[in-house]
């Protein structure tokens, strides 16, 4: 629990300052501006008080017991402070201090030093180099920070690891009139993490959705799992920086920046069911939406308008952002007929045209609380000087507080007009999320929708088990070649772990000799593929290594007497004979070992367009069936699935079964660290493996006993 942390009901502040711009005079002055409701206790050896209060030479003259403490002094004397922390029985601490392992091997000491102290006390240490927390409670208002921002009570709790990001996002909130629960930067992050500020924000009940901002994650398996429980109780909003190769530097050389490349932080947003946003603006104001209002059931919009052109363009972003503009049913447009104005347009769009009055624009409400076709309401509202815009602003907010479906607000006005401000007001205090622009707006609903999608796919759980697998057949393949000193895998033995877990292999044998390829070939059945096998060799087609169509028995001949003297200086040279599958889809999947997450697996399309689209998606495994479903629709060529210009599409079934299998070979052989099956060659009634790679790891390491 971080109680003392978030909730402490007395605060020392270790390096309370008389000097009016100091971190350790800012502080108390921050906690008497907001009104803090427990006591405060200063550390200062030479001053009487502080700020007006009584000051105390050190913890132990403090006479009442203290929850939590703050540290604002030099690193070299914070291991001592943590020790008398520990001896008057504080339970957290905020190091507001740098200087410690972000400053090289002697803060890193200094670091250690504390830190080993804290843990023999039960100390919670958040910091160092950090700003600090904020609880809005009205019956606590811990404004335990250094910043500008004094946030009124709301329902949005925020963590970032960037203190400067997090002003930022605190400042947007209240520059939109929205309160905050509680607020945390975590500087260094020594102790406490995002993970348990997450943790705890997701018990808190007065904590609606959780914004966060980070460079990486630290602890990749310990956030995704902390992250998947929250999520499923409340929205949580993330960004991350560091995309691009020079943020990601940038981020590297930031003082509280956190391990972790961009992609692996976006697939851990994606599988805990974390909606990601990729501008701070529009986080911040997605979140005022998750805010005040209800998660959609569905992707189905009913707009209403009293003006013409903001409707289209918040039509075009709600399609874009995955929303549906529906028809409406037959009884609804009856009703709107007879309700609205002759000239208001009754389709969706809704124009309840500008002379609208409030009783024209609750009907039109009513009427799409009342559909069932709808899941949420977008409103344009312009505020025309002949209309009585309180009127249709409270006929808004009555029905916002009913609470059925969402409504968000493209509210255009101009605020320097009293009658105006004051219809904004009432929006505002009803609970209604207004926006000045309609694609804002139309953004803002989108989110919302998302989150919505993601609760309903079901989508953390692993898919079923699928039959026909034998973990111990390629078990006994994997250990065979670690015996060996292999960490390549033949192909033979590749296409036996394929087998083992029922992933359809074309027909195939090993062979040594010209002789034998004749053979496997008539066995098979012409026309076949002729590859050559080496543990040495990665890219065999790069090579030569591999001829197609061959028809009869002297091309196979030739061919493998071409490949013998061509590969004559690798080691352990061998021929694979394989049924040739002609004007099949090439598709790629693969896998990647992740230190902490296990594996990435890929889709995309397969053979020589790999590397030339870069066509390709990634999950985390364990894939479930939705997800296996979503990979074959993120790819950028995902129509050519479908079937393009005559061209037959494939077994998308197949294909994802395929992708399934894969993920449960992984859970079982955690081992493998890098496996590629390309091509796959899909076709309009199943799928097949035509050729595949799998390196291990080599024995001691990871997976030896999974």
């Amino acid at each position: 629990m971080l109680d003392a942390l978030f909730k402490p009901r007395s605060i020392a502040v270790i390096g309370a300052s008389t000097k009016e711009l100091s971190i350790g005079n800012v502080i108390i002055h921050n906690l008497q501006h907001y009104g803090y409701k427990g006591a405060i206790y200063p550390i200062n050896p030479s001053a009487p008080d502080v700020r007006g209060i009584k000051a105390y030479p050190n913890l132990a003259a403090v006479p009442g017991e203290i929850d939590l403490a703050h540290i604002i002094i030099p690193s070299r004397f914070v291991p001592q402070a943590m020790e008398e922390c520990g001896e008057k029985g504080i339970k957290a601490v905020i190091i507001n201090s740098a200087g410690f392992k972000e400053m090289g091997e002697e803060g890193a000491r200094l670091q250690e030093a504390f830190l080993a102290t804290a843990k023999k006390y039960g100390i919670r240490v958040f910091g160092p180099n950090c700003q600090g927390i904020i609880n809005t409670d009205p019956d606590l208002k811990a404004y335990c920070n250094f910043t500008f921002t004094f946030p009124r009570p709301g329902f949005i709790s925020v963590v970032a690891l960037s203190g400067g990001v997090g002003a930022l996002i605190m400042q947007g909130l209240a520059d939109l009139g929205i309160g905050m629960r509680m607020y945390a930067s975590n500087g260094n992050a020594c102790d406490v993490s995002i993970s348990d500020i997450l943790s705890y924000w997701g018990e808190d009940p007065l904590t609606k959705a959780i914004v966060l901002y980070t460079e990486g994650v630290s602890d990749a398996k310990q956030f995704l799992d902390v992250a998947k429980r929250v999520a499923t109780r409340k929205p949580l909003l993330a960004m991350m920086a560091g995309r691009t190769e020079q943020g990601a530097k940038a981020a590297s050389s930031h003082t509280g920046a956190l391990a972790g490349a961009g992609k692996i932080t976006e697939l851990i947003f994606e599988k805990a069911g974390i909606l990601s946003f990729q501008d701070e603006g529009e986080m911040v104001r997605a979140a005022m939406a998750f805010a005040s209002q209800p998660i959609p059931a569905g992707n189905r919009v009913g707009i209403i308008t009293n003006t013409g052109g903001p409707a289209v363009i918040a039509t075009d972003v709600l399609v874009a952002a995955g929303l549906d503009v529906p028809v409406l049913s037959g009884p609804s447009i009856a009703r709107l007929r007879k309700a609205l104005l002759p000239q208001a347009a009754v389709e969706n769009p809704v124009d309840v045209v500008a002379t609208a009055s409030g009783a024209h624009f609750r009907a039109a409400l009513d009427v799409l609380m009342d559909e069932s076709g709808v899941d949420s309401i977008f409103i344009n509202f312009v505020t025309p000087p002949f209309s009585d815009t309180g009127a249709i602003a409270r006929q808004i907010v009555e029905v916002n507080r009913l609470g059925k479906k969402p409504i968000v607000c493209n509210f255009m006005t101009n605020l320097a007009q009293e009658r105006f401000r004051m219809t904004g007001q009432i929006l505002q205090e009803g609970g209604v999320p207004c926006y000045a622009n309609p694609s804002d707006a139309a953004r803002a609903l989108g989110a919302l929708a998302r989150y919505g999608r993601l609760k309903r796919r079901g989508g953390v759980e692993p898919s079923e088990p699928l039959p026909r697998s034998d973990s111990a057949k390629a078990r006994a393949v994997i250990a065979r070649n670690r015996k060996s000193g292999r960490t390549v895998l033949s192909a033979a033995d590749v296409y036996a772990i394929f087998e083992a877990y029922g992933i359809a292999v074309a027909p195939w044998r090993v062979v040594e000799t010209a002789a034998d390829a004749v053979l496997a070939a008539e066995a098979i059945g012409y026309p076949v593929v002729v590859k050559v096998d080496s543990e040495q060799i990665d890219h065999k087609s790069d090579m030569g290594g591999v001829v197609v169509n061959l028809t009869d028995a002297a091309a196979v001949r030739s061919t493998i007497e071409t490949m013998r003297e061509r590969f004559r200086s690798f080691a352990g040279l061998r021929f694979l004979v394989q049924k040739f599958l002609p004007n099949g889809r090439e598709l790629i999947i693969g896998a990647t070992a992740d230190d902490q997450l296990g594996h990435l697996v890929m889709f995309g399309l397969g053979g020589i367009y790999v590397e030339l689209l870069q066509d390709v998606v990634f999950k985390l495994a364990p894939i479930t069936r939705t997800e296996a479903a979503e990979m074959l629709k993120l790819v950028k060529l995902s129509a050519v699935l479908d079937g393009v210009r005559g061209q037959a599409g494939v077994n998308k079934e197949s294909v994802q079964n395929i992708i399934l299998r894969v993920s449960n070979l992984l859970l079982d052989l955690p081992m493998i660290e890098e496996m590629d099956i390309n091509p796959v060659m899909a076709f309009a009634d199943t799928a097949f493996a035509v050729d595949g790679r799998i390196r291990i790891l080599a024995s001691g390491l990871k997976g030896d006993s999974p």
